[in-house]
């Protein structure tokens, strides 16, 4: 499972140096599991382009933007080591029955 993933690309540059096939770790000042704001909503960047696009989504995977432009999106939090996310909701099943 970890080699199923082309970590060169195809075309060798002169003098045999061997491009490296994934985005930088900064583009446009954004990296990944940023908390960002899209349109009102909160979430996460899951996939970063070198175009500037970023594929944004919430903690437990759902979609928000599949490719959103990093002009419409505003930071709220850098990556850490832990990723939080407020969910609204009721607290306990039991009480929602009642």
């Amino acid at each position: 499972r970890k080699n199923n993933r082309q970590l060169h690309k195809a075309t060798i540059l002169k003098g045999g140096k061997r491009k490296s096939n994934k985005a930088p770790r900064f583009v446009k000042g954004f990296q990944l599991f940023d908390k960002v704001v899209y349109e009102g909503k909160e979430c996460f960047i899951f996939g970063r382009r070198s175009s500037g696009y970023f594929d944004l989504r919430l903690l437990d995977g759902t979609k928000v933007h599949a490719s959103a432009s990093w002009k419409k999106l505003k930071r709220v939090e850098y990556a850490s080591t832990l990723l939080i996310e407020r969910r609204k909701g009721d607290s306990s099943p039991t009480f929602a029955l009642a």
